[in-house]
Protein backbone atom coordinates (compact mmCIF):
# COMPACT_ATOMS: atom_id res chain seq x y z
CA UNK A 1 0.00 0.00 0.00
CA UNK A 2 1.10 3.18 -1.17
CA UNK A 3 2.81 5.62 1.71
CA UNK A 4 0.51 8.62 2.97
CA UNK A 5 1.04 11.87 1.74
CA UNK A 6 1.28 15.53 2.90
CA UNK A 7 0.89 18.67 0.75
CA UNK A 8 2.76 21.44 2.95
CA UNK A 9 3.09 25.07 2.07
CA UNK A 10 5.19 27.81 2.60
CA UNK A 11 7.90 24.33 3.00
CA UNK A 12 10.99 26.49 1.65
CA UNK A 13 12.09 27.58 5.20
CA UNK A 14 10.49 28.73 8.37
CA UNK A 15 7.67 26.56 10.08
CA UNK A 16 6.59 25.07 6.69
CA UNK A 17 10.23 23.33 6.06
CA UNK A 18 10.01 22.43 9.42
CA UNK A 19 6.33 20.37 8.95
CA UNK A 20 7.80 18.98 5.98
CA UNK A 21 10.83 17.27 7.69
CA UNK A 22 8.76 16.58 10.46
CA UNK A 23 5.95 14.31 8.55
CA UNK A 24 8.89 12.59 6.25
CA UNK A 25 10.10 11.34 9.76
CA UNK A 26 6.47 9.74 9.99
CA UNK A 27 6.62 8.09 7.07
CA UNK A 28 4.94 10.07 4.76
CA UNK A 29 5.69 11.49 1.41
CA UNK A 30 5.63 14.90 0.89
CA UNK A 31 5.02 17.53 -1.78
CA UNK A 32 6.58 20.85 -0.72
CA UNK A 33 5.53 24.58 -1.86
CA UNK A 34 6.86 27.83 -2.53
CA UNK A 35 7.65 30.58 -4.16
CA UNK A 36 11.18 29.45 -3.53
CA UNK A 37 12.78 26.42 -5.74
CA UNK A 38 16.27 26.96 -6.24
CA UNK A 39 18.53 28.88 -3.80
CA UNK A 40 18.79 32.89 -4.18
CA UNK A 41 15.20 32.57 -5.98
CA UNK A 42 14.32 36.95 -6.26
CA UNK A 43 10.36 38.25 -6.59
CA UNK A 44 9.75 41.05 -8.00
CA UNK A 45 5.88 42.85 -6.67
CA UNK A 46 3.33 44.72 -8.16
CA UNK A 47 5.20 48.00 -9.46
CA UNK A 48 1.52 49.89 -8.44
CA UNK A 49 2.87 49.16 -4.39
CA UNK A 50 6.00 50.64 -6.07
CA UNK A 51 8.54 48.40 -3.89
CA UNK A 52 11.86 46.73 -4.75
CA UNK A 53 12.74 42.89 -5.06
CA UNK A 54 12.66 41.09 -1.89
CA UNK A 55 15.63 39.93 -0.52
CA UNK A 56 16.74 36.51 -0.60
CA UNK A 57 16.40 34.29 2.81
CA UNK A 58 18.30 30.83 3.16
CA UNK A 59 16.25 27.89 2.29
CA UNK A 60 14.31 26.65 -0.72
CA UNK A 61 12.05 23.93 -1.81
CA UNK A 62 15.39 21.97 -3.48
CA UNK A 63 16.85 22.10 -0.30
CA UNK A 64 13.90 21.09 1.66
CA UNK A 65 13.22 18.16 -0.40
CA UNK A 66 16.56 16.78 -0.39
CA UNK A 67 16.50 16.71 3.65
CA UNK A 68 13.03 14.62 2.98
CA UNK A 69 14.26 12.38 0.58
CA UNK A 70 17.11 11.58 3.00
CA UNK A 71 14.49 10.71 5.72
CA UNK A 72 13.67 7.75 3.27
CA UNK A 73 10.33 8.87 1.50
CA UNK A 74 9.68 10.48 -1.66
CA UNK A 75 9.46 14.26 -2.27
CA UNK A 76 7.68 16.71 -4.99
CA UNK A 77 8.74 20.29 -5.28
CA UNK A 78 6.45 22.45 -6.73
CA UNK A 79 5.93 26.19 -7.31
CA UNK A 80 3.35 27.28 -5.61
CA UNK A 81 2.98 31.66 -5.09
CA UNK A 82 -0.18 32.08 -3.21
CA UNK A 83 -0.66 35.00 -5.30
CA UNK A 84 -1.12 33.42 -8.21
CA UNK A 85 -4.48 31.80 -8.82
CA UNK A 86 -3.31 29.61 -11.57
CA UNK A 87 -0.60 27.83 -8.96
CA UNK A 88 -3.66 26.58 -6.95
CA UNK A 89 -5.29 24.15 -8.97
CA UNK A 90 -2.04 23.05 -10.25
CA UNK A 91 -0.34 21.88 -7.12
CA UNK A 92 -3.16 19.93 -6.17
CA UNK A 93 -3.46 18.29 -9.69
CA UNK A 94 1.27 17.63 -9.97
CA UNK A 95 0.25 15.95 -6.51
CA UNK A 96 -2.29 13.74 -8.03
CA UNK A 97 -0.55 13.15 -10.97
CA UNK A 98 2.96 12.15 -9.02
CA UNK A 99 1.14 10.43 -5.75
CA UNK A 100 -2.66 9.56 -6.67
CA UNK A 101 -4.11 10.68 -2.86
CA UNK A 102 -3.71 13.48 -0.56
CA UNK A 103 -4.62 12.39 2.66
CA UNK A 104 -2.81 15.90 5.16
CA UNK A 105 -3.13 19.50 3.27
CA UNK A 106 -0.47 21.81 6.01
CA UNK A 107 -1.94 25.78 5.14
CA UNK A 108 1.10 27.18 6.42
CA UNK A 109 2.10 29.75 3.82
CA UNK A 110 1.06 33.32 3.89
CA UNK A 111 1.89 36.75 2.17
CA UNK A 112 5.45 38.09 2.99
CA UNK A 113 6.52 40.82 1.21
CA UNK A 114 7.53 44.66 1.11
CA UNK A 115 4.67 46.46 3.06
CA UNK A 116 3.65 43.75 5.61
CA UNK A 117 4.71 45.42 8.50
CA UNK A 118 3.70 49.09 7.52
CA UNK A 119 1.04 51.30 9.77
CA UNK A 120 -2.29 51.38 8.13
CA UNK A 121 -1.61 55.05 6.37
CA UNK A 122 0.70 53.91 4.43
CA UNK A 123 -0.36 50.70 3.34
CA UNK A 124 -2.08 50.48 0.10
CA UNK A 125 -5.53 49.26 0.16
CA UNK A 126 -3.87 46.76 -2.98
CA UNK A 127 -1.61 45.13 -0.22
CA UNK A 128 -4.20 44.60 2.05
CA UNK A 129 -6.08 42.47 -0.69
CA UNK A 130 -3.18 40.90 -1.45
CA UNK A 131 -2.38 39.67 1.80
CA UNK A 132 -6.38 38.40 1.49
CA UNK A 133 -5.29 36.37 -1.31
CA UNK A 134 -2.53 34.69 -0.43
CA UNK A 135 -3.76 34.36 3.64
CA UNK A 136 -7.26 33.39 3.57
CA UNK A 137 -8.38 32.86 -0.26
CA UNK A 138 -5.56 30.77 -1.46
CA UNK A 139 -5.42 28.12 1.54
CA UNK A 140 -9.61 27.78 1.25
CA UNK A 141 -9.01 27.20 -2.58
CA UNK A 142 -6.42 24.53 -1.86
CA UNK A 143 -9.14 22.74 1.25
CA UNK A 144 -11.59 23.24 -1.75
CA UNK A 145 -10.20 21.12 -3.91
CA UNK A 146 -8.88 18.60 -1.70
CA UNK A 147 -12.22 17.90 0.24
CA UNK A 148 -13.59 15.50 -2.79
CA UNK A 149 -9.71 13.80 -2.57
CA UNK A 150 -10.37 12.82 0.68
CA UNK A 151 -13.82 11.91 0.61
CA UNK A 152 -13.00 9.51 -1.85
CA UNK A 153 -10.44 8.44 0.52
CA UNK A 154 -12.51 8.08 3.13
CA UNK A 155 -11.03 10.69 5.05
CA UNK A 156 -8.43 13.48 5.72
CA UNK A 157 -6.41 16.35 8.04
CA UNK A 158 -6.39 20.09 7.27
CA UNK A 159 -4.38 22.00 9.25
CA UNK A 160 -3.88 25.54 9.03
CA UNK A 161 -1.18 27.22 10.97
CA UNK A 162 -2.93 29.69 12.56
CA UNK A 163 -2.20 32.69 14.83
CA UNK A 164 -2.66 34.53 18.02
CA UNK A 165 -2.41 38.14 16.20
CA UNK A 166 -5.70 37.14 14.46
CA UNK A 167 -7.67 36.70 18.39
CA UNK A 168 -6.27 39.54 19.82
CA UNK A 169 -3.85 42.97 19.12
CA UNK A 170 -0.70 43.41 20.54
CA UNK A 171 -0.01 46.62 22.83
CA UNK A 172 3.35 47.14 21.30
CA UNK A 173 2.87 49.75 18.45
CA UNK A 174 3.88 48.71 14.60
CA UNK A 175 7.35 48.61 14.00
CA UNK A 176 8.03 48.26 17.72
CA UNK A 177 6.89 44.79 18.05
CA UNK A 178 3.35 45.23 16.57
CA UNK A 179 2.46 43.31 13.58
CA UNK A 180 0.87 45.40 10.70
CA UNK A 181 -3.25 45.34 10.28
CA UNK A 182 -3.42 43.37 7.04
CA UNK A 183 -1.73 40.70 9.21
CA UNK A 184 -4.39 40.62 12.01
CA UNK A 185 -7.44 41.17 9.95
CA UNK A 186 -6.46 38.22 7.17
CA UNK A 187 -5.44 35.83 10.61
CA UNK A 188 -8.62 36.40 12.11
CA UNK A 189 -10.45 35.53 9.22
CA UNK A 190 -8.12 32.36 8.74
CA UNK A 191 -8.99 31.14 12.36
CA UNK A 192 -12.58 31.24 12.03
CA UNK A 193 -12.57 28.92 8.98
CA UNK A 194 -10.99 26.39 11.25
CA UNK A 195 -14.67 25.37 13.41
CA UNK A 196 -16.59 26.18 10.46
CA UNK A 197 -15.14 23.88 7.96
CA UNK A 198 -14.33 21.46 11.16
CA UNK A 199 -18.25 20.80 11.63
CA UNK A 200 -19.18 20.64 8.19
CA UNK A 201 -16.68 18.09 6.97
CA UNK A 202 -16.52 16.33 10.33
CA UNK A 203 -19.02 13.62 8.55
CA UNK A 204 -16.62 12.97 5.75
CA UNK A 205 -14.11 12.09 8.23
CA UNK A 206 -12.01 15.14 7.36
CA UNK A 207 -10.34 16.86 10.66
CA UNK A 208 -9.76 20.33 10.15
CA UNK A 209 -6.97 21.37 13.28
CA UNK A 210 -5.98 24.72 14.12
CA UNK A 211 -2.33 24.95 14.82
CA UNK A 212 -1.12 28.34 16.61
CA UNK A 213 2.86 28.25 16.54
CA UNK A 214 3.27 30.84 19.18
CA UNK A 215 6.09 33.13 18.46
CA UNK A 216 8.44 30.78 16.54
CA UNK A 217 12.64 32.28 15.79
CA UNK A 218 12.19 31.37 11.72
CA UNK A 219 14.84 32.57 9.53
CA UNK A 220 12.77 35.62 8.70
CA UNK A 221 12.34 36.74 12.09
CA UNK A 222 16.23 36.43 12.72
CA UNK A 223 17.12 38.27 9.29
CA UNK A 224 14.79 40.53 8.43
CA UNK A 225 12.05 41.52 11.68
CA UNK A 226 14.51 42.44 14.23
CA UNK A 227 14.14 46.20 12.82
CA UNK A 228 10.82 45.87 13.51
CA UNK A 229 11.19 45.16 17.22
CA UNK A 230 11.00 41.16 17.07
CA UNK A 231 13.94 39.43 19.26
CA UNK A 232 14.42 36.18 17.38
CA UNK A 233 16.42 35.13 20.71
CA UNK A 234 13.31 34.70 22.47
CA UNK A 235 11.49 32.26 20.18
CA UNK A 236 10.81 28.54 19.97
CA UNK A 237 12.81 26.42 17.70
CA UNK A 238 11.04 25.93 14.09
CA UNK A 239 11.17 22.09 15.11
CA UNK A 240 8.18 22.78 17.79
CA UNK A 241 5.04 23.54 15.89
CA UNK A 242 7.16 21.05 12.84
CA UNK A 243 6.86 18.24 15.77
CA UNK A 244 3.43 19.15 16.86
CA UNK A 245 2.26 19.28 13.32
CA UNK A 246 3.37 15.94 12.90
CA UNK A 247 2.00 14.48 15.90
CA UNK A 248 -1.49 15.73 14.43
CA UNK A 249 -1.72 14.30 10.93
CA UNK A 250 -0.66 10.69 12.73
CA UNK A 251 -2.97 11.08 15.50
CA UNK A 252 -4.44 7.98 16.14
CA UNK A 253 -7.84 9.60 15.48
CA UNK A 254 -7.27 12.94 14.55
CA UNK A 255 -11.01 13.64 14.78
CA UNK A 256 -10.63 14.10 18.62
CA UNK A 257 -9.04 17.55 17.57
CA UNK A 258 -10.86 18.80 14.83
CA UNK A 259 -12.39 22.20 15.15
CA UNK A 260 -9.80 23.15 17.55
CA UNK A 261 -6.92 25.46 18.16
CA UNK A 262 -3.52 23.80 19.21
CA UNK A 263 -1.28 25.54 20.98
CA UNK A 264 1.92 24.12 19.50
CA UNK A 265 4.24 25.05 22.74
CA UNK A 266 2.24 23.31 25.13
CA UNK A 267 1.10 20.73 22.62
CA UNK A 268 3.69 18.17 23.08
CA UNK A 269 4.42 17.89 26.77
CA UNK A 270 0.43 17.87 27.70
CA UNK A 271 0.00 14.79 25.26
CA UNK A 272 2.75 13.11 26.09
CA UNK A 273 1.02 10.09 26.53
CA UNK A 274 -1.82 10.05 23.99
CA UNK A 275 -1.13 7.31 21.16
CA UNK A 276 -0.05 8.73 17.56
CA UNK A 277 0.56 6.07 14.77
Amino acid sequence: MSRRVALVTGASRGIGRACAIALAHRGLDVVVTARTVHPGDRFEYSSTLKRKAAKPLPGSLEETAAEVRALGVDALVVKLDLSVRDDWPAAIEATMQRFGRIDVLVNNGRYIGPGHMDPFEETPLELIETMFVCNVFAPLHLIKLCVPIMKRQGGGIVINVTSTAGDRETPAPIGKGGWGLGYSVTKAAFNRSVPGLAKELRPHRIAVIGLMPGFVATERMAIELGDFGFDAAKGLPVDNPGRVCAMLATATDPMVFSGRDIFGPTFHEDHANVRFS
